[in-house]
């Protein structure tokens, strides 16, 4: 994967000093904007999926702080889906003011 990102920046360079491949390239930053909230919102549910499952798994040990845990755990996930928003925001404000080619 990282031997693709490589290939596709040294493209980009050289499309860049020669002034061609606009079409090209603006394609690829809007898929990789739509790539980029896709993955945000993955690694979010992933994230969120996880503190539920310590959560249970905590609160299934311990009774007697299920108050505690289950406020703490509601913040985290909170915290997490305001990263998770901020970045699809970004990806979409880095969509939007692509320039189109031409």
């Amino acid at each position: 994967m990282l031997e693709t990102l490589a290939a596709a920046l040294n493209l980009a360079v050289e499309a860049g000093e020669t002034g061609g491949g606009s079409e090209q390239f603006w394609g690829w930053g809007l898929m990789g904007a739509g790539i980029g909230a896709g993955i945000a919102a993955i690694g979010a549910g992933m994230g969120i999926g996880r503190i539920a499952s310590s959560a249970t798994e905590s609160i299934a040990r311990q009774p007697e702080a299920a108050d505690d845990i289950r406020g703490v755990t509601i913040i985290t996930a909170a915290f997490i889906e305001g990263v998770c928003l901020f970045a699809v925001v970004v990806c979409l404000l880095v969509q939007g003011t692509a320039a189109g080619p031409g």
